[in-house]
């Protein structure tokens, strides 16, 4: 897993059928990335449902957030209108998980991204970062208190 303060890789991957988003565009913003295993999972479905339920409190604190799985965008496309996500799931299917490999949270044994968050600076740096067993939804008390964190570290 990339380490605290290190540059967060610049990638761009697709959040539909017909459109990419790329980290680097993200550029002033604080970026909450959210890797998961896999689409319709149970842990997963909870995580992606909470992280929406919380995105008034992100969007407070300036951050985006963005899920990401090895999955394909025709099914992350049909996972999110079931669960009406309000934020893009990427896809990192070709080469698969070649952004979780970016990022040290790849899982070669089962092929699937491992359940990790990132929180990335307006700078592109992590600020923060957690590693969660892969049965264990993360929550979001740690991402939030990132963000805090960053906020008082800002104002001194």
């Amino acid at each position: 897993m990339l380490p605290i303060q290190s540059q967060a890789p610049d990638f761009e991957l697709y959040a539909t059928p017909d459109q990419k988003i790329k980290l680097s565009s993200l550029q002033g913003k604080r970026v909450i990335l959210a890797f998961y295993p896999a689409d319709w999972s149970p842990v997963c479905s909870d995580q992606m449902a909470l992280y929406n339920e919380m995105l008034e409190y992100f969007h407070k604190a300036n951050a985006q957030v963005i899920g990401i799985s090895v999955d394909g965008k025709w099914c992350h496309m049909s996972f999110s209108a079931d669960r009406k996500l309000h934020f893009p799931l990427l896809a990192d299917f070709e080469p698969k998980g070649a952004v979780a490999k970016a990022y040290g949270v790849y899982n070669e044994e089962i092929g699937e991204c491992q359940r990790a968050l990132f929180v990335i600076d307006e700078k592109g740096t992590i600020a923060w970062n957690y590693l969660s067993p892969v049965g264990v939804n993360p929550g979001a008390d740690g991402i939030m208190d990132a963000l805090e964190e960053m906020d008082k570290t800002k104002k001194a």
